[in-house]
């Protein structure tokens, strides 16, 4: 009997290159998103090369939603073995420039939006006394960037319930992974959200990040898709991949250097203010 795994986010970018690869190693895929339009074509798109998949549109900010998508992917397949956490949104500028609205999107996908899928899911895997999370989180999450805090603030956070979730699970027969990438060449910036001192400093911002995107050296999806098969097949807490591991180490060994240098980099049209005597 195949296994079976379960992935939000899957529409594009990261989860739709997870989606293809869990399906060609036998999986049934579940794929969730919001886009219903472009799930569909991934679906249909792994039916057409002969593999098992449904697709289930779902707002992860909406435990309703998530409910549903866990208990039809159960009924559908009978089991669930594998959750992959990895929808998500990105934010970028001064903290000042967010408004609670944006706080609350960041927190709402990014962390509320795994801890739905992972309270959706937890009953299940524990009477079955087996099963693997996966939360892809970010070396954002490991290694503070200034002009990304609400978005660090959710990764930190995920971080955190990764970390404790392997604590208390582990002995139960529940794998807990975290993923952790740099930037990644996909799509993201549809969705992003650029707060700037004013409209042209968000611009800026945009550009800065799609310049980025363009090095070579910058990781692409299969990268991603490779440590999570690793961690999964492997039974591995972390893999922290590629490039991210050169942040991490110089965040480590050098974090004044290495947040003066950010700072620098990413500041644009926000100003360091004279510290008063």
């Amino acid at each position: 009997m195949a296994s079976t795994v379960v992935i939000t986010g899957a529409s594009q970018g990261i989860g739709k290159a997870i989606a293809q690869k869990f399906a060609g190693e036998g999986y049934n895929v579940v794929l969730s998103a919001r886009q219903s339009d472009r799930l569909e074509a991934v679906t249909q798109d792994l039916k057409t090369s002969g593999y098992e998949a449904l697709a289930i549109s779902t707002d992860v900010k909406d435990p309703e939603q998530v409910k549903n998508l866990i208990q039809r992917a159960i009924a559908h397949y009978g089991a669930i073995d594998v959750l992959i956490n990895n929808a998500g949104i990105y934010l970028s500028g001064p903290v000042e420039e967010f408004s609670l609205d944006d706080w609350h999107q960041a927190i709402d996908t990014n962390l509320w939006g795994y801890v739905h899928t992972i309270h959706a899911i937890l009953p299940h895997l524990l009477e079955r006394g087996k099963g693997t999370i996966v939360n892809l989180g970010s070396i954002g999450g490991k290694v503070p960037v200034p002009y990304l805090v609400p978005y660090t603030t959710t990764k930190f956070a995920v971080t955190g319930l990764t970390q404790a979730l392997q604590a208390e699970l582990s002995v139960k027969g529940i794998q807990v992974c975290g993923i952790y990438p740099n930037l990644i060449k996909t799509d993201f910036l549809e969705r992003a959200i650029f707060r700037g001192k004013d409209a042209e400093d968000e611009r800026d911002r945009r550009r800065q990040v799609e310049q980025l995107l363009e090095v070579p050296f910058v990781e692409k999806p299969e990268d991603v898709v490779k440590a999570v098969w690793e961690a999964v097949t492997q039974n591995r807490d972390e893999v922290v991949v590629g490039s991210a591991k050169i942040s991490l180490a110089s965040h480590n060994f050098l974090p004044g250097i290495v947040q003066w240098m950010m700072r620098k980099a990413f500041r644009n049209k926000d100003q360091d203010q004279p510290i008063a005597s």
